[in-house]
């Protein structure tokens, strides 16, 4: 159990950096920079965060319902 929140943490602050950087990017290429080059990348590193995060969670939710299975109790009981 404990190795999950530190997964969950590893997740939240990849994908918190990688959304920071990509939202500094986006603004200095939109607003500060005369050459566009850097808002494509800012929005492709923000979009990027997204996936980074959304499948980090969706991993460490996965691992965890293994986890159960393994110990042998029901990861999800059904009516």
């Amino acid at each position: 159990m404990e190795n999950r929140w530190k997964m969950l943490n590893a997740v939240k602050y990849l994908g918190g950096t990688v959304l920071a950087l990509g939202i500094i990017a986006f603004l200095i290429g939109f607003f500060a920079s005369g050459s566009s080059v850097l808002t494509p990348m800012g929005i492709g590193a923000v979009v990027g965060a997204g996936f980074v995060f959304v499948f980090g969670v969706f991993f460490v939710a996965a691992e965890e319902m293994l986890e159960k299975a393994y110990q042998g109790t029901a990861p999800y009981k059904t009516k």
